[in-house]
């Protein structure tokens, strides 16, 4: 016949279980702990990340509304010393007279008819509309002002003359003697004979900048 066990082997039972189990409970209690940390985490990525959508999204729409017009690029495009250039030009036709930015308009919207850009010398001031759509088709506008020499306007008109895709006119409320304009392109000058006048008819009549490579410079508007 088998011999009970003793009080003490039954203590030490009872004491063994009540340890697994504290041991279990413990376990349970730092599962459970470890569990609402990973959803208190993941909830925090969840908010930052729409937050930042969030953010990213009205930073995009404010940028969309700051370059929605004409932007006056920070440098040149090109190695021609002391041009400006603009992007963000619309091409829109219209039947009314627009409020450029920049005189002379470097683009924008515009007549729907081109001035005649065909090697054309004006006398006269030209409508902005219509010079705005010789530039589209890749023209070269060389305007001046009462300041601008003779000898100076002798020295353009002939070049302008011997240079299908160009015209010239004269434009008064322009702050310098002479300015060179082509889409989203313009230098201003002091003199004709200056280098930089061959450099940027070379670069810019039906040149990488036209929106309208090919297009007609001649059946538009002549006066």
């Amino acid at each position: 016949m088998a011999a009970k066990p003793s009080k003490s082997n039954k203590q030490q039972v009872l004491a063994a279980r009540r340890a697994k189990i504290e041991d279990a409970r413990r376990k349970e209690r730092a599962r459970d702990r470890r569990n609402r940390l990973i959803a208190i985490v993941s909830s925090a990525v969840v908010v930052a990340a729409l937050v930042t959508g969030i953010a990213i999204a009205v930073a995009g729409a404010e940028n969309d509304d700051k370059e929605s017009g004409p932007k006056l690029n920070a440098a040149s495009a090109s190695d021609i010393r002391g041009e400006k250039t603009w992007s963000g030009l619309t091409q829109t036709h219209v039947e009314t007279d627009v409020d450029y930015p920049m005189n002379p308009p470097v683009g924008g919207d515009h007549s729907a008819i081109w001035m005649n850009c065909d090697a054309d010398v004006y006398t006269e001031e030209i409508p902005d509309e219509n010079a705005v759509h010789s530039l589209e088709h890749g023209a070269v506008w060389v305007t001046y002002n009462e300041s601008a020499t003779e000898a100076d306007i002798e020295t353009l008109a002939t070049r302008v003359s011997a240079t299908p895709y160009s015209l010239m006119s004269p434009k008064n409320d322009q702050k310098s003697p002479i300015t060179l304009t082509a889409w989203g392109h313009q230098l201003t000058l002091d003199s004709a004979s200056d280098e930089r006048v061959a450099e940027f008819f070379d670069t810019y009549v039906q040149g990488a900048q036209t929106p309208e490579p090919g297009a007609a410079c001649s059946g538009g508007r002549a006066e």
